[in-house]
């Protein structure tokens, strides 16, 4: 595992055995516990291995679990699927080439610019790289900054996206950092991601608070209840697509329902 990858493959071992309590894995909790969750000589009990073994994965060192052993730890700490692939991810994840920006390819700009629906396309580091006028005038990302050009800047930082979410604010933004912690996890050796997650922890009480719980989240299509300025709330429902131009493209489309 690359350094990074061993501190947030640690990191997210430790959440999990925190979240897990002892009646959850049939263990008598005893006396009051000065920490929440399982202690990590419990963990290593119910994965079968040596709690030295286990405590220097927790601790990021030089290890590479092996898939037997990642299976164990996934049943001895409850993970589900998502949880469970995240945790595979980071214990095989190498080392990255350094973030470049992308460009969109001519092709996916007039398409996108065609659209009657909102549409735009995000990075890997989910910079908004190109809309549509309907997405500018249900979003506002016209109005944004380059340097804000960002869906995390936008929904943690920009006081527009409140107004936009309403009262689904919350959970709508615990959503996207659930979303975007797995993208980072795999990613963070690199300085752009860190400087990201560094400028909006800075601005935002919410998503320093929010990003510490180490939540993990897949994609997946849904509705949004937005606040247009003008014509009221309006519903959507949204789908993302990969571009076979780079995978790191995703087009989001919204449609009215």
């Amino acid at each position: 595992m690359a350094t990074s990858s061993r501190s947030e493959f640690g990191d997210f071992l430790r959440s999990r055995r925190e979240k897990l309590s002892p009646d959850a894995v049939g263990l008598n909790g005893g006396r009051r516990r000065r920490t929440p969750g399982l202690r990590r000589e419990e963990v290593a009990e119910l994965a079968g291995i040596g709690v030295d073994w286990y405590i220097r994965l927790e601790q990021g060192r030089t290890i590479r679990p092996s898939d037997a052993t990642l299976d164990a730890l996934a049943r001895a700490l409850r993970l589900g699927k998502v949880d469970a692939a995240h945790l595979r991810a980071l214990a095989r994840n190498g080392d990255r080439r350094a973030f470049v920006r992308e460009s969109v390819p001519p092709a996916i700009e007039r398409l996108v610019a065609s659209l009657d629906l909102p549409a735009y396309v995000t990075g890997r580091r989910w910079d908004i790289l190109t809309w549509n006028a309907a997405a500018a005038d249900i979003l506002g990302f016209d109005r944004l900054a380059e340097a804000d050009r960002n869906i995390l800047v936008f929904m943690f930082i920009e006081p527009g996206s409140r107004r936009l979410f309403g009262a689904a604010w919350s959970d709508e933004a615990r959503r996207m950092i659930a979303l975007f912690r797995a993208i980072y996890d795999l990613h963070a050796d690199d300085s752009a991601f860190v400087e990201l997650v560094e400028r909006v922890r800075t601005e935002s009480p919410e998503f320093a608070r929010w990003w510490n719980a180490h939540d993990i989240r897949s994609g997946a299509a849904g509705q949004k209840l937005l606040a247009h300025p003008e014509r009221g709330a309006q519903r959507y429902e949204y789908a993302t697509f990969q571009a076979n131009d780079d995978p790191a493209l995703k087009l989001a489309i919204y449609t009215p329902v």
